[in-house]
């Protein structure tokens, strides 16, 4: 009956290994990071395609990093609304408190709390927003 009790602990284990490799967001290429830091590496609008099946799902702050180019600039008179990478793909959007001259088309680096809003859509807020070259 030991050996039973072994065997089944073993295969709980195993099965339990999956689970663990849910957790490839803590890669160190991953851009993703607990808390308000930024992480080392931001995605682009190439891999977010992949990284939003890999978020962590926890119940604190996640912070997400991308860059790449707006291909929307929206403001309310109140906050501004900078939208990254094209329709069709995964879309992120930067809730910050002002356009600050940015523009369609201006390569901008985002960072920001993570919240997924549906399959194709990430929200960042608060966001910061800075240019690159």
């Amino acid at each position: 009956m030991a050996v039973s009790g072994v065997m089944i602990t073993a295969a709980i284990t195993l099965l339990a290994l999956p689970v663990v490799a849910t957790e490839l967001w803590q890669a160190p290429d991953s851009p993703f990071v607990l808390g308000e830091a930024y992480p080392e590496t931001p995605a682009t609008c190439v891999t977010v395609n992949d990284w939003i099946e890999k978020a962590p799902q926890v119940d604190g702050r996640v912070s997400f990093a991308i860059v790449g180019k707006l291909v929307g600039v929206g403001w309310d008179g109140a906050l501004a609304y900078l939208v990254m990478c094209k329709e069709g793909g995964v879309q992120v959007l930067c809730v910050t408190y002002s356009k600050d001259g940015r523009e369609v088309g201006d390569t901008v680096l985002f960072g920001g709390g993570y919240n997924r809003v549906d399959e194709r859509r990430i929200m960042l807020d608060p966001c910061l927003a800075s240019r690159q070259e």
